[in-house]
């Protein structure tokens, strides 16, 4: 098989978030997708199941979805990409609203916003693939949207926890068993500490 083929495909990102338990959740996401024109629309997403943002949506049951603008900062990925919502308040960062179920959302660097309740979570693997229904919708913006492909012409890697994740192989690198971080690396040094809770190499293991 070509892995090259389905490559080709490209992707927008988002940032998918909820609150649950008195705690605010997000990542990025490149799997929203409009899968009926009915009314209300339906949609799915899928997030992996490492991902502190799954299982808190699990409990919620609500979704808020803001769609990157393709000149959006390294920031909010770096933020919402690369650091785990176990260790740390990602939204600490960024001026938040919240929508109309209590899910929070960021409007910097955003084109449009869209709220959906979660009708029915499946199991796919290392995923879960949650089928949602639009619930409301805003434009935050002008300007179009940031896809995989334009962000990875900016030289930057796609978030290793996105579903959709081109440059390596979805068990490359090692997860940190404290909060979650992945390090993309083949091997990993004896002395290596956690960038986001300082766990020691030890805590490790290899994907």
């Amino acid at each position: 098989m070509d892995r090259k083929a389905y490559k080709k495909l490209n992707y927008t990102l988002a940032l998918a978030s909820t609150a649950a338990e008195g705690k605010n959740f997000g990542c990025i996401i490149n799997s929203l997708h409009q899968v009926t024109s009915s009314t209300p629309a339906k949609f799915s997403v899928s997030l992996n199941n490492d991902s502190a943002t799954c299982a808190a949506l699990k409990k919620s049951g609500v979704l808020s979805a803001t769609v990157l603008r393709e000149d959006c900062a390294d920031k909010v990925v770096n933020e919402f990409g690369y650091k785990s919502g176990r260790a740390i308040d990602k939204f600490a960062s960024f001026p938040f609203e919240t929508d109309a179920v209590g899910c929070p959302y960021i409007k910097e660097g955003m084109i449009a916003r869209l709220s959906f309740k979660v009708l029915e979570p499946v199991a796919v693997g290392s995923h879960t693939l949650f089928i949602l229904e639009l619930t409301d919708a805003e434009v935050l913006a002008d300007g179009e949207a940031l896809t995989v492909r334009d962000f990875e012409n900016r030289g930057k890697d796609v978030p290793p926890t996105a579903p959709v994740f081109h440059q390596l192989d979805a068990d490359a690198g090692w997860k940190c068993t404290v909060c979650g971080y992945v390090r993309l690396a083949e091997d990993i040094p004896d002395d290596f500490i956690c960038p986001i809770c300082r766990a020691p190499r030890s805590k490790f293991v290899k994907r």
